[in-house]
């Protein structure tokens, strides 16, 4: 793993959010973010939303997803070593990134003005996505839902208005898709070792991971979204179709070599994303395309 300790720090570089600290350093003469793990609320040990964050984006680019730029390190503070994660800047050139939670609250008008910019109503979501005027909604539309099936794939629990968006450049008025960033909530980012073991071993645990939860942050009628049965269901044709796009490119066997290849994972760490993975194509996204073949949503 990259030792980021003897990195410059920019001072003028600071970023909010609320799972674990984060600063900005000089990595190989390009400006990275380095996030450091965030202390669960009930136990001692720290998560591994780092790791987490640093598998996922490269998943997303194995699927052919441009991805933020992450690279897996430590950080060493007051003696103490730490698993942080880099994530390289994706601004510059005159571009800004803008969360579509402001492109939502931006919007005046129609039903989605009534919630604010970071509500995650699928509907109002969806009716942002047509009435902005930044980026073609129809391409919007289809990176939104091609996100949301990898998501599935990933368990990503938290991809809200606040984490995925746009990059504006103001001067040249003119705007682009912003690569994918801030996945520390995919990959069960709070699950230690001892617990994976556990739920290797027990094939209900594993269900439970898969058909229960995590469920998306996106509602329906006020409710969370469980991806097994919102996929299944093919209520909305465009994330059928995304279904459709993204699934060939899952290649398994690719995306195995390249966990195991990280030497910084453990034995069972490697297991269990393995596993996971491969879970949750079979049973969502495999179960999902399978229907459509039969013309069956029950």
């Amino acid at each position: 793993m990259i030792d980021f300790s003897a990195c410059p720090i920019d001072p003028f570089r600071m970023y909010g959010g609320g799972n674990g600290n984060k600063i900005g350093i000089i990595y190989e003469g390009a400006a990275y973010m380095l996030k450091f793990p965030p202390k669960e609320k009930r136990r001692v040990h720290y998560t591994s939303a780092c790791l987490s964050e640093y598998l996922a984006c490269h998943i997303y680019e194995l699927l052919g997803i441009e991805a933020q730029e992450t690279l897996y390190g430590i950080y060493r503070v007051q003696g103490k070593e730490k698993k942080v994660v880099a994530c390289k800047d994706f601004t510059g050139d005159g571009f800004r990134l803008m969360e579509f939670a402001k492109v939502k609250n931006a919007c005046i008008g129609g039903s989605s003005e009534a919630s604010s910019g970071y509500a995650t109503e699928l509907d109002a979501v969806l009716e942002a996505i047509e009435r902005q005027t930044l980026i073609d909604p129809i391409t919007l539309k289809q990176h939104f839902w091609d996100m949301f099936i990898v998501d599935a794939y990933l368990g990503n629990f938290d991809r809200h208005n606040g984490n995925w968006g746009m990059l504006v450049n103001e001067d040249r008025r003119t705007a682009k898709i912003a690569p994918i960033y801030d996945c520390g909530s995919c990959l069960y980012p709070q699950m230690p070792e001892e617990k994976m073991s556990n739920i290797l071993r027990d094939l209900r645990e594993i269900e439970n991971r898969v058909y229960v939860f995590p469920t998306s942050a996106l509602k329906c009628n006020e409710q969370k979204i469980n991806y097994f049965e919102f996929l299944s269901s093919h209520v909305v044709h465009d994330c059928t179709e995304a279904l459709r796009r993204i699934h060939p490119r899952i290649h398994q066997e690719e995306i195995d070599e390249f966990i195991e290849s990280r030497d910084f994972l453990s034995d069972t760490q490697k297991k269990f994303y393995r596993t996971m993975l491969r879970a949750r194509k079979e049973k969502i996204l495999d179960v999902a395309l399978e229907r459509i073949e039969d013309g069956s949503t029950d």
